[in-house]
């Protein structure tokens, strides 16, 4: 499972003309599930977005977790996040997990989210527009 965060002062999703999901300050993240991913996976990397320090304390320093400032959580499905990119000049998506399977371990990451934080959604599987104003700028790439 990899996650792609980008700590955000606002972020919204919006399919076609409609907001389907929207935030203020927190974290963005784009989630891709894989093929060999199961439930330990969606804990493990559930514990790293809530809890990876990279808000800044009263120092400016990144020590300070989404749960540490009551952040927000605005998840976005994206398969290519599981692309092989090392050979030729067009993604493998050969590892990516099967869409009901990736489906399944998506929303059952965005319930347990919510068991702690403010989490908003795109729509998984949909062509979505998603705009956002990263903060610092600041992105990590985390996998579990």
């Amino acid at each position: 499972m990899l996650g792609l965060i980008q700590r955000v002062s606002e972020a919204q999703v919006r399919v076609l003309d409609e907001v389907v999901g929207e935030i203020g300050p927190g974290l963005l993240l784009f989630l891709g599930v894989e093929k060999k991913d199961s439930l330990a996976q969606v804990d493990k990397l559930l514990n790293k977005v809530l809890n990876y320090r990279l808000f800044g304390d009263d120092k400016d320093h990144m020590n300070l977790s989404l749960l540490d400032v009551g952040g927000e959580l605005l998840v976005v499905s994206q398969f290519t996040l599981a692309a092989d990119t090392k050979k030729g000049l067009r993604a493998s998506f050969s590892s990516a997990a099967a869409p009901e399977d990736a489906k399944s371990l998506y929303q059952l990451f965005v319930e347990r989210a919510a068991q702690s934080v403010i989490v908003q959604t795109g729509r998984f599987g949909a062509d979505m527009k998603v705009s956002l104003v990263n903060d610092g700028p600041v992105t990590f790439m985390l996998s579990a």
